[in-house]
């Protein structure tokens, strides 16, 4: 997961077959000096492992397994062909941090090592949400690392001048909180520009629609189901509350820096955007708070997507077995607790939520990950977010004015280009 701001960036269409080779350690190992000698590879991206946690699990690593561990850093730019391109040589890295929705793509190639047998010894209560991802044509090829989530970023002096003593916990409360702004105070209520696609997925995740369909042996679009519908219309109404442009996305411009001027009572954005604000104009840290996006009724918040990474053992690696060592112990209640203390993000299990104590956004963030989900977890769906995304000019339709059945089928034949992975 790319820290921040993260993405379904999807594997490229044509990814490149690779044989999956056995494991080269013969008979398991055990004790600390069973793999003395080995030196282990983990590839992990830019900002996804913290000082104190890469100090500590290099520590662990070493007292229980007798190995090196070497951690390469890896940079988001170019990383789908090179993990690809590194999945199909004989001496690939051991274990690959992969974004979670790119999973089941490298998982159809057999790139990847079948981790069933981990799930089984150290995934009984990993959260399901979170490892729907990491599972791919019923068998468990990654583990689930980490994740994070959209939140409600808010404008406290806004929304006291306004006069609303208690955050809203239902949608509906929601709104109205945005409407007495618009008609108290001189502020936008919400910036909410008209592509804030991974917003638009979550409110589909809460509808309980399904993006795509099977259409025999293939996916087809599904965007013309009403419930997709009532997914937009619910977009539709907050975007009423804003003055953002209807064909640009949260990036176009940073709507942090938007939010930064201080004119806006509010955005839905990932955590980490608050310190683009903060980073355009110091004085608004006081200002910010966050809670959880509602969902239609208190006690249970918005559907929101799940952006994030697991952990995968390379199919053609010889050291298997010291692999999944490592899992356990990168995995271990006691390190995904650090990590999420440490770097603010979702740990894999709900239990261990209680280590973002402290962080305002992840403490707003977490509530929602057990209902929450991805996009589609199937290997075609990534061709479909590469620009222009037809989603987002099927959301910007609506939004112009034309009926959710046109918008949708405005853009079907597009999508179903994509999802065939024609060219």
């Amino acid at each position: 997961m790319k820290r921040g701001l993260i993405a379904a960036t999807g594997v490229a269409a044509m990814l490149v077959s690779v044989a999956a080779c056995g494991s080269g350690d013969g008979d398991k190992k055990s004790g600390a000096d069973g793999f003395k000698g080995e030196t282990l590879t983990v590839w992990a991206m830019d900002g996804s492992t913290p000082d104190g946690w890469t100090k500590d699990v290099k520590a662990e690593f070493e007292k229980r397994t007798g190995a090196k561990l070497k951690i390469e850093t890896q940079q988001w730019n170019g990383i789908q062909q090179k993990i690809t391109t590194a999945l199909s040589e004989s001496d690939p890295p051991d274990v690959i941090e992969i974004g979670n929705t790119q999973t089941p793509a490298y998982a159809e190639t057999g790139g990847l090592a079948d981790l069933t047998d981990l799930k089984k010894s150290i995934g009984a209560d990993w959260t399901e949400s979170l490892n729907q991802s990491a599972v791919y044509d019923g068998k468990q090829y990654a583990a689930p690392w980490y994740a994070a989530n959209r939140v409600v970023l808010y404008n406290k002096k806004i929304w006291a001048e306004a006069g609303i003593k208690e955050m809203p916990k239902t949608r509906t409360e929601f709104f109205k909180a945005l409407d007495t702004i618009e008609k108290k105070t001189d502020a936008e209520p919400i910036y909410l520009p008209g592509q804030n696609w991974y917003f638009f997925d979550g409110l589909t995740i809460g509808a309980g629609a399904e993006l795509v369909k099977k259409d025999g042996d293939k996916w087809v679009s599904n965007l013309a189901d009403p419930k997709v519908g009532k997914a937009m219309d619910i977009y539709k109404q907050y975007q009423s509350f804003s003055k953002a442009p209807k064909d640009k996305d949260e990036a176009t411009p940073q709507q942090g820096e938007v939010f930064a001027k201080g004119k806006t009572g509010a955005f839905i954005g990932m955590g980490w955007e608050a310190g683009v604000a903060i980073k355009a104009n110091p004085k608004i840290e006081k200002e910010i708070g966050y809670f959880t996006i509602p969902g239609e009724t208190a006690g249970k918040p918005e559907g929101v997507f799940l952006g994030g990474s697991n952990l995968a053992v390379a199919a053609g690696s010889e050291k298997q077995e010291l692999a999944k060592e490592f899992l356990k112990i990168a995995l271990s209640d006691t390190l995904e607790s650090r990590l999420a203390e440490e770097a603010g993000v979702i740990p894999n299990k709900v239990s261990l939520q209680t280590a973002l104590k402290g962080n305002a956004a992840a403490e707003a963030a977490a509530p929602a990950v057990k209902a929450g989900g991805t996009t589609p977890l199937i290997p075609e769906w990534a061709a479909v977010e590469n620009a222009p995304n037809p989603i987002k000019a099927y959301m910007t339709a609506v939004l112009n004015g034309e009926s959710h059945a046109d918008a949708a089928e405005s853009v079907e034949d597009e999508l179903n280009k994509r999802l065939s992975q024609e060219r």
